[in-house]
């Protein structure tokens, strides 16, 4: 009775799973024109199988088949989301093209034209599906997108292996029916008893160890054949027969290689730190290009390096990575990169079979552009570290009333009946990777802190205090803006907001630690003073504007002093776009991130400028606003500060320090205030103070605040009137580089 129970509910979550999948299929197919897929198709059929597939018509003409690439296989990308192509096959199993109909990609949604992603998708067009399943020539791996490495990478891995999957499912073709009929005579293992320790030459003589070596000439000779113009007029500098990479792999998990390889200490330690059937191998370089590069320094991934065996392909994370020293068989070279990768326990890699390295070579083009060539290494394990047996016939006898499951092959490992544990959050290894960039931010926040709580000091210090807020702008626009991106939108209150009323998980706003660390000191600043310790301090183009501004006042540009009533009737239009924007967002998320980019940042910051040329005439324009009047976007139209002036009301501290004659008759500050934050009448709006504390400087100045000279003035009376003995020696003196200065 049980086992009947457990029948059904097997049933009905396969069946929920294939008619989910069949759904999502429908869906997306609405978001296509059969015409993009196929040439000359006006029709879809109705969705069924498993996968699920939906025939593509032209006219009652069946051209093929379409199905999408998630529903077959892993494509998450970059941004921890699918990238959900349709795909479209024809009977014989060539493509016949795609379409990308979903993805969450952030360096494509913010600067990279998705044309450039569809010229990915469509070089697959007229591939035979069959001549890659076999291991011949197969298609050329395509251009890849500068700063969208990973994307077309996961994109063009997805197509090709979910396209094998569905042509040996449905049998298009002959090829894919004999490869599912196929089956191998024979299970070839590692021979774990083969435990003998070689030195350098006879790993390298019996193929243990495998190189690939490119020169300089070779990788020059390579970018010239492959078309490209650009990377052909740059070729890499020095004798062309100089190592450009010198590259050897091994798998470490054979009991010889890596006992060999390793030594018997760190060949213990990495099978402790396995899972039982885990693989690892051994990647060494020389050379002048790097195998490991810098790009998995920015999320955690190896973008340079892949491993291909069957249909199943692997990127490095972080995670997987160990770094040896050096390699420990007798004669070995010294190496200037040694990696120890960990294939994930997840994937299903068969040390006994032949398998592949995959190395991305790049070259710059351009400020922002790069050219990039393909290079195989090859690996077949020698033939003495194998054994060989029958796979034995195994006759399995299952109750009447359930399913037995099909047997296992000996050494196969079974399936997870769940996810494995233990694993590190992708978010924790790339705070791991990234602990200096998070050190410089927390010592920043710290400094910046510190200025808060002894600004009394530092105001008091007019020059000092000069060149401590110039140097941090700077700071601010250079280090957290252009180099690390670290720039804050509206776009994070609106997926925060979006998170908290769909499924709020903290991994996703951890996935970033700059920004992660950046909101929850705006949080906390917040609370204590309101949004000017972000708006006058850690906002990059904040700091941009008014750094520019500075330029401009010293070149003599005329300053434009906007009518108090006039001020206070735009400042309001940011709050207004705020609303609009958070109002869009809870309607389509997707489209509130699209009109947000009425804030400059990605063009100006993220980008630095590098983008089509009405997102940057917009972002000049406002850049341009700001030379006549101070901060003019932060004044007006920045949604952000609209979003965080809000709770900003909320603050603890008042400490920006007033005079009862501020405002009345004093309006020095409210003439001196760079963003207009003081009302005639003398108080300070919270809510538009960007907390720069030049009405601070003004307070303490004794030579331009009216109370301040009025106190000089009448204790300079009173010790003149002293005996002379008793003064000191600069009584009554003014200094001569500072005047007082009088209002008109």
């Amino acid at each position: 009775m049980i086992a009947r129970i457990l029948l059904a509910l097997l049933v009905t979550l396969l069946l929920g799973g294939s008619a989910a999948a069949e759904s999502r299929l429908q869906e997306f197919l609405g978001k296509a024109q059969p015409s993009e897929l196929a040439e000359g198709a006006d029709r879809f059929g109705t969705v069924e199988g498993t996968p699920p597939t939906a025939p593509i018509f032209k006219g009652n003409q069946l051209l093929g088949f379409v199905y999408l690439n998630s529903d077959v296989v892993d494509a998450t990308g970059y941004s921890g989301k699918p990238i959900r192509i349709l795909v479209a096959l024809d009977p014989k199993g060539k493509i016949l093209g795609g379409k990308l109909v979903d993805h969450h990609e952030p360096i494509v949604l913010v600067g990279i034209p998705e044309a450039k992603i569809t010229a990915v998708i469509d070089h697959f067009r007229g591939t035979d599906v069959h001549d890659v399943a076999s291991g011949g020539t197969g298609v050329q791996a395509p251009d890849i997108v500068s700063g969208a490495t990973v994307t077309v990478l996961v994109i063009g891995d997805s197509i090709m292996r979910s396209a094998i999957k569905v042509v040996q499912a449905k049998g298009l073709g002959t090829a894919a029916g004999a490869a599912v009929a196929s089956a191998p005579p024979e299970i070839v293992t590692v021979d774990t008893d083969k435990n003998t320790v070689e030195d350098w030459q006879t790993l390298i003589g019996d193929g243990s160890v495998r190189r690939l070596r490119i020169s300089i000439g070779d990788i020059n000779k390579a970018y010239q054949e492959s078309g490209n113009a650009d990377a052909a007029a740059r070729p890499e500098p020095g004798n062309p027969d100089a190592t450009f990479i010198d590259l050897y792999v091994a798998p470490a998990t054979i009991p010889s290689v890596g006992r060999s390889l390793l030594g018997d200490a760190a060949y213990a330690q990495m099978l402790q730190s396995l899972a039982p059937g885990q693989q690892a191998i051994l990647v060494m370089g020389e050379g002048r290009y790097s195998f490991k590069g810098s790009g998995y320094v920015r999320g955690g991934i190896f973008d340079r390096i892949e491993v291909v065996q069957d249909l199943e392909s692997v990127r490095f994370h972080d995670k997987n990575h160990t770094r040896i020293g050096a390699i420990a068989a007798a004669g070995a070279p010294a190496f200037k990169e040694i990696g120890l990768f960990a294939i994930p326990a997840k994937i299903e890699f068969d040390p006994a079979k032949p398998w592949q390295l995959k190395l991305l070579v790049q070259r710059a083009t351009g400020a922002l552009q790069k050219a990039f060539l393909m290079f195989d290494l090859r690996y077949l394990p020698p033939e003495k570290y194998l054994k060989r047996s029958r796979a034995p016939v195994v006759v399995a006898e299952a109750p009447a009333d359930a399913a037995a499951p099909a047997p296992a092959a000996e050494g196969a490992q079974p399936a997870p009946a769940a996810a494995p544990t233990g694993e590190t959050p992708l978010w924790q290894r790339i705070w791991t990777q990234r602990w200096l960039q998070v050190g410089v931010l927390l010592v920043a926040i710290g400094v910046l802190t510190l200025i808060f709580f002894f600004q009394d000091w530092l105001v008091r210090r007019p020059k000092l205090f000069a060149k401590v807020r110039t140097g941090f702008l700077l700071f601010t626009l250079f280090w957290l803006g252009w180099m690390v991106h670290a720039q804050p939108s509206v776009v994070n209150v609106l997926t925060f907001a979006n998170a908290l009323i769909t499924e709020f998980k903290w991994d996703y706003f951890l996935m970033d630690p700059l920004l992660f660390i950046l909101w929850c000191s705006i949080a906390g600043a917040l609370l204590f003073w309101g949004r000017g310790p972000f708006c006058g301090w850690l906002c990059p183009f904040g700091a941009l504007q008014e750094l520019t501004n500075k330029v401009a006042r010293r070149l003599k540009v005329p300053q434009v002093t906007v009518p108090w009533a006039v001020h206070e009737r735009l400042w309001p239009i940011k709050y207004l776009v705020f609303l609009g924007l958070f109002g869009v967002s809870l309607y389509s998320l997707t489209l509130g991130e699209q009109l947000s980019e009425v804030e400059p940042f990605k063009t100006a910051i993220v980008l630095r400028f590098i983008r089509d040329w009405p997102f940057v005439l917009f972002a000049l324009a406002l850049v341009g606003a700001g030379l006549f009047i101070e901060r003019f976007f932060c004044r007006y139209l920045c949604p952000l500060g609209g979003a965080l002036a809000i709770p900003g009301r909320m603050r603890m501290f008042d400490w920006l320090k007033r005079y009862r004659e501020c405002g009345n008759p004093c309006q020095r500050c409210a003439i001196e205030c760079p963003v207009q934050a003081i009302r005639p009448e003398g108080q300070i709006n919270v809510n538009e103070c960007i907390y720069c504390m030049h009405c601070q400087l003004l307070y303490w100045d004794d030579h331009k605040c009216p109370v301040v000279i009025q106190r000089r003035l009448k204790r300079e009376k009173r010790l003149a009137t002293t005996s002379p003995s008793m003064l000191p020696a600069t009584a009554g003196k003014t200094s001569p580089s500072r005047k007082t200065e009088v209002l008109p």
